[in-house]
């Protein structure tokens, strides 16, 4: 499985999602000979340095991130409950700052039922991260089943 990285990945400490332990996970994946292998737990970053340490002990390249939950508005406390999924991936020192700063706004100012940002703080914290579409959750597959291809 040499070039294969897995960008979608949940651990025990996934929000009600998530059951793979890490020790586990990162002996699979070098039992499969990844290279590389992302966290991407729903809504935190509590198991970032257990991973981080795992994956540094096999020989695979962490990839540091969180599916966050987005809002319209991180500060609106009433209304809907549901929210979109977005993946972000830190690629520097700067991203994983930034992926830090976003998980704890999304916790102290934004918490409506899960841990919220919006894309105005994503805006203003996207430096050094990467984003991906998410599950079918995120706006993006929500708009391609929808068929509405030119918004999405």
């Amino acid at each position: 499985m040499s070039g294969f990285t897995h960008l979608h990945v949940h651990t025990q400490y996934s929000l009600l999602d998530g059951a793979a332990r890490i020790t586990d996970l990162v002996a699979r994946a070098k039992e499969l000979g990844m290279e590389s292998l992302a966290i991407t737990d729903h809504g935190v970053m509590y198991g970032v340095i257990d991973f981080y340490k795992e994956c540094k002990k096999a020989g695979i390249k962490p990839l540091l991130g969180m599916e966050t939950y987005v809002a319209p508005n991180h500060l609106e406390k009433s209304g809907i409950r549901e929210n979109a999924h977005l993946i972000l991936i830190s690629k520097n020192l700067t991203g994983y700052k930034n992926l830090m700063k976003l998980s704890t706004i999304a916790f102290i100012d934004g918490f409506y039922y899960r841990p919220r940002i919006d894309y105005e703080l994503l805006e203003q914290y996207h430096e050094g991260l990467i984003c991906l579409s998410a599950c079918l959750a995120g706006d993006i597959p929500q708009l391609l089943l929808e068929r509405r291809y030119d918004d999405a």
